[in-house]
């Protein structure tokens, strides 16, 4: 039997949300594979393959693979006035409008927006350290995501790793030890926020409050970005499972030279890196040609200047994630029997632990609510119209409120239905 010619396979496929030549790719994928019958399924891959909306149902409120803080586009496009200084007509600098809103936020003297958070690290030990040594204590010798490490990081920038205490305890006599005897000298001291794991037991640390008087510049990498301990932007003040959280403000004001920071955990926005503290040390940052090659776009930093705006308004409803974060249970108790009651029998109100994660928070839960349907019905939700994302517990498909937005719970009632009707 003779083939269908691939130009009319591909038009037979218009109704799907894809270009012309892309339609033709998978009609002559299919054809190449003897099955022109499964063109419309590979067409439908490619479809879904691309970037697009899903609901969040995991209970994971920064999830790293769904792009972390939920921080919504609002873009209206066109030009804007990124690098012209509207006063004089004359260039202006990037640096700015977003970047000097959050130095405020943070109590810093001058900030400078990057493209992520490793890259405000590399950026400073590159500035600050090269070719000089760099003291970290063993217990801070992270690995961030994506497999990135802070050894790594350190020998990209041409510094020297000097590795002070042990994994679990560190003192101030190890740090001086390691200043009075390290070749090459100290540059700085680096402190790093063990986001993602806890050590609990026998251990100790070294807070900033004492390196500070070592004679040698600190720089911590705060890592989530929680701009201040006591959590202005929500009415009840900051929620228990912050307590061990380091702060921004609070780490300046505990004499850091520099902090470094993301902008898509705890801070709730864009993905971004942040570098805030000394002026004279951001400025020697600023001028340093890596950070041209880790400058963000327009459109970033125009959505961190938004994100800035609603902190300094203390408006923490017009942040996704703080938003999300701080629904009382009893609220999404009610969500959920609404959904229960759309989608029927089997599902039922369960409650549920939603954490940070992203590398926020370790070790913490927030209390949540969920909906739960028998069996795993994972695959089939990932397949509806806007793909749900759940997760499966105790042989049940339990779907956490707590990271769904309001405006979603139709769509996520609808793929529960049909997910339990297969």
């Amino acid at each position: 039997m003779r083939p269908p010619s691939v130009d009319a396979l591909a038009r037979s496929l218009a109704d799907i949300d894809l270009p012309h030549p892309l339609l033709v790719d998978a009609a002559r994928a299919a054809i190449a594979a003897g099955d022109p019958g499964t063109a419309r399924s590979r067409a439908e891959s490619t479809r879904r393959a691309l970037l697009g909306p899903v609901v969040n149902a995991t209970g994971i409120l920064l999830h790293t693979n769904l792009g972390r803080a939920p921080w919504p586009v609002r873009d209206e496009g066109g030009y804007r006035n990124l690098e012209l200084d509207l006063a004089t007509g004359e260039r202006g600098s990037r640096d700015t409008h977003a970047a000097g809103l959050l130095a405020r936020l943070c109590g810093a003297d001058d900030a400078l927006v990057v493209n992520n958070g490793a890259a405000a690290v590399l950026l400073v030990l590159r500035t600050l350290a090269a070719g000089l040594s760099v003291v970290v204590s063993r217990g801070e010798l992270v690995e961030i995501g994506g497999g990135f490490r802070i050894p790594e990081i350190l020998a990209e920038s041409g510094a020297h790793l000097v590795e002070v205490g042990t994994t679990n305890r560190t003192r101030l006599a190890d740090y001086e030890a390691a200043i009075a005897s390290a070749d090459p000298p100290v540059g700085l001291v680096l402190k790093v926020h063990p986001s993602n794991y806890r050590i609990t037991g026998f251990t100790s640390s070294v807070p900033v409050s004492q390196l500070v008087g070592l004679g040698v510049p600190v720089v911590v990498d705060v890592g989530s970005g929680l701009l201040d301990a006591t959590c202005p932007w929500l009415r009840g003040g900051p929620p228990e499972w912050l307590r061990d959280e380091p702060a921004c403000r609070q780490t300046l004001a505990a004499g850091a030279a520099l902090i470094t920071f993301s902008g898509d955990k705890l801070l709730g926005g864009p993905q971004a890196g942040v570098v805030a503290g000394s002026a004279a040390m951001v400025a020697r940052c600023r001028r340093q040609p890596l950070a041209r090659a880790v400058r963000p776009g327009g459109h970033v930093l125009g959505a961190v200047q938004q994100l800035a705006l609603a902190y300094l308004r203390n408006d923490g409803d017009a942040i996704p994630l703080w938003r999300m974060a701080s629904v009382p249970v009893e609220v999404l108790r009610q969500r959920a029997q609404a959904i229960v009651a759309s989608v029927g029998d089997p599902a039922i109100v369960v409650d549920t632990d939603a954490t940070m994660g992203g590398g926020s928070a370790p070790g913490t839960v927030v209390p949540s609510v969920g909906v739960a349907v028998p069996g795993s019905v994972a695959a089939e939700l990932r397949s509806a119209p806007t793909p749900v994302l759940a997760r499966v517990v105790d042989d049940h498909t339990v779907a956490d409120l707590r990271t769904v937005d309001p405006s979603h719970d139709d769509l996520l009632a609808a793929a529960l239905k049909a997910a339990v009707l297969q």
